[in-house]
């Protein structure tokens, strides 16, 4: 594949996902105190499934271009963009995996405002890592 046009889908995935993690963040995570708590795990099992349908193809276009490119470019300065932008990718996944999912886990037994509001709050390492990758990608890519 062409590394310009690799580039260019690995950018457009970030900025999806930067953009995603800030809804749920500001919006959505935030919405789950309003849910009626007889009408939660339906909720949460409708959240979980869809929100998966939208961001794990994006997550995982990210990682297999964000590997690709590490191997693709050459010089110092692309290189050592995309070793940080993929470290800072492999902390979303992380936390994504061993804390978001099973707090999402969690919470389809029940309502629990504590476990909303550790979820929230945890998911503030997620929005921040993306927003940087997304600051990283940006200054690569309108400085190619």
């Amino acid at each position: 594949m062409d590394k310009d046009i690799l580039f260019g889908l690995h950018f457009i995935s970030t900025v999806f996902m930067t953009g995603v993690i800030w809804i749920v963040q500001l919006v959505h995570y935030p919405a789950f105190h309003f849910i009626e708590e007889k009408k939660f795990v339906e909720f949460e099992k409708f959240h979980t499934f869809n929100i998966s349908l939208i961001v794990l193809p994006m997550m995982i276009i990210e990682l297999l271009s964000g590997i690709l490119l590490i191997s693709l470019y050459w010089g110092f300065y692309y290189k050592a963009g995309f070793i940080s932008n993929l470290i800072i990718l492999f902390i979303t996944w992380l936390i994504t995996f061993s804390i978001s999912v099973p707090l999402h886990d969690k919470l389809g037994k029940g309502k629990d405002f504590k476990l909303i509001n550790e979820l929230t709050q945890t998911n503030w390492v997620r929005t921040i890592a993306w927003s940087l990758r997304l600051i990283v990608l940006s200054f690569l890519f309108f400085n190619y």
